[in-house]
C-alpha cells in the first residue's frame, strides 16, 4: 500500500497554503471570528483557483469528483478559518455533490456551472427544533399545487442560510404514516417571501452564521424540487445516498485541520515559553502530551484519507466514514483542549488562537452526525455487514 501523495495533491496543498498565507492572515480570520462575517472577496478568490469544482463532473465545468482532493482543500483551510471552510462546503460539497447525485438533468445544467465559478452555495435545511438525527421524523410540510410548491414549517441549526442561494430543504411532501416514502427535498431561496431568518448566538464556526429558518407559506416553482418530479417523495432515497458518507468526511476534515493549526501552535509556545529558566517544551511532562496529540492527530488524518479514498472508488465505506468522523472528531475536541492547558492562562485570552480553535473543536463531534449516532451506526451496519 503506497500513502505518498501524488504530484498533483502535493501542489494543491502547496498552492492553498499559499493562498491561506497571503489572503487568509491570522488578523483577518480573528476579525472574521470576532465579528461573525463571511469572507466572500477572499471566497472569490478562492473560486479562482479552480478547486470548487473538484466535486463536479468536467461536462458541466468541474475537474471530476475527486474526495481526496476536496479533504484536502476542507483541511487546508480549517487550520485557519472556519469562516472560509464552511461556505466551501456549501459550495463544493453540499450544492456541488448533491446536485451531481440527485439533481435533475435542468438542474445539474443550470446550476452546476455556478458551483464551479463559486457563485452557488447550499445550507441544509434539516433539522427541527424537535427533531435531530431522526430526520425521517420531519415535521416542515410541502404541498404541490400545480406548477408551485408551497412550504411551511421551521428549520434549526441552519448554517448558512443567511449567505447562501438556496436552502437545501429536507420536507414532509406525503402522509405522515408513509414513514421514508413521505419526504422530498425543494430548493429554498432565503429571501423568497414567508421565509425568516433569525441568528443563534454559538460558541464558534463563527462566518456562516447559525441561524432558525421559519417558513410560512412560501411558495417556489415545482422546478425547486430536487431531482424534478420524479424527486417527489424520494428524499429518503437520496439522504441515504454516498453523499452521506462523504458527509462525514467532509467534518471529519475540519476536525484535522482545527487539531493541526492547534499543535501547531502549542508546540511553537512550548519552545517560546520560559518557566523556570528553560522552555516549558523541556519539562517530560509537556513533551508527552505533545506527543500524545501528534499520535492522535496521525491517526485521524491516516483515517481520514484511507476513508476518502474509498469514496472515490466508490467501494462501500459507510462503517469506515463513520468511524473516521468519530474518531477525528473526538481527537480534535481533545487536542484544542489539551493544547488550551499548555498555553496556560493565555489560552483562555481571546487574543491567542487556540481559544478560537476549542470554541470551533467543540461544536465538531455535534455536527454532521453526532458521536453518539456514530457508534449507533458503527455498530449496527458492521452487525448487517455493511
Amino acid at each position: 500500500m503506497d500513502f505518498t501523495e501524488t504530484t498533483e495533491t502535493r501542489q494543491l496543498r502547496e498552492t492553498l497554503r499559499r493562498f491561506v498565507e497571503k489572503e487568509m492572515p491570522r488578523e483577518a480570520a480573528a476579525a472574521w471570528d470576532r465579528e461573525n462575517i463571511f469572507p466572500r472577496e477572499v471566497f472569490g478568490k478562492l473560486a479562482g483557483l479552480g478547486v470548487m469544482g473538484l466535486t463536479v463532473p468536467e461536462e458541466f465545468g468541474g475537474t471530476g469528483r475527486d474526495i481526496v482532493a476536496t479533504m484536502i482543500v476542507i483541511e487546508e483551510l480549517s487550520r485557519r478559518s472556519l469562516a472560509v471552510s464552511v461556505p466551501y462546503l456549501m459550495a463544493s460539497c453540499y450544492a456541488g455533490m448533491n446536485l451531481v447525485e440527485c439533481g435533475s438533468e435542468a438542474q445539474k445544467h443550470e446550476l452546476l456551472p455556478r458551483v464551479v465559478d463559486g457563485r452557488l452555495m447550499f445550507a441544509y435545511g434539516w433539522t427541527e427544533p424537535d427533531v435531530g438525527a431522526d430526520l425521517a421524523s420531519v415535521q416542515t410540510r410541502a404541498r404541490r399545487e400545480g406548477d408551485k410548491v408551497i412550504v411551511n414549517g421551521a428549520k434549526r441549526f441552519c448554517s448558512g442560510a443567511e449567505i447562501c442561494d438556496y436552502i437545501f430543504t429536507l420536507v414532509r411532501s406525503g402522509e405522515e404514516s408513509e414513514r421514508y416514502h413521505n419526504l422530498s427535498f425543494v430548493l429554498i431561496p432565503p429571501d423568497a417571501p414567508g421565509v425568516t431568518i433569525t441568528r443563534i448566538d454559538c460558541m464558534g464556526m463563527k462566518g456562516a452564521a447559525t441561524t432558525d429558518v421559519i417558513f410560512d407559506n412560501v411558495e417556489i416553482p415545482a422546478a425547486h424540487i430536487v431531482g424534478g418530479d420524479a424527486g417527489w417523495n424520494q428524499g429518503w432515497s437520496m439522504l441515504m445516498g454516498s453523499g452521506l458518507d462523504v458527509e462525514k468526511l467532509e467534518v471529519a476534515a475540519v476536525a484535522v485541520g482545527v487539531a493541526t493549526a492547534a499543535l501547531e501552535d502549542a508546540w511553537a509556545y512550548a519552545h517560546e515559553r520560559r518557566q523556570f529558566g528553560k522552555p516549558i517544551g523541556d519539562y517530560q511532562s509537556i513533551r508527552h502530551k505533545l506527543a500524545d496529540m501528534k499520535t492522535r492527530l496521525h491517526a485521524a488524518r491516516l483515517m481520514l484519507y484511507h476513508s476518502a479514498w474509498m469514496a472515490d472508488q466508490h467501494q462501500r465505506c459507510a462503517v469506515e466514514t463513520s468511524m473516521t468522523k468519530l474518531y477525528a472528531a473526538e481527537a480534535a475536541k481533545d487536542i484544542a483542549l489539551e493544547c488550551q492547558t499548555i498555553f496556560g492562562a493565555y489560552g483562555y485570552v481571546k487574543e491567542f488562537d487556540v481559544e478560537r480553535y476549542v470554541r470551533d473543536a467543540l461544536l465538531i463531534p455535534i455536527m454532521g452526525g453526532s458521536s453518539a449516532i456514530q457508534r449507533n451506526n458503527i455498530y449496527k451496519w458492521t452487525s448487517a455487514g455493511l
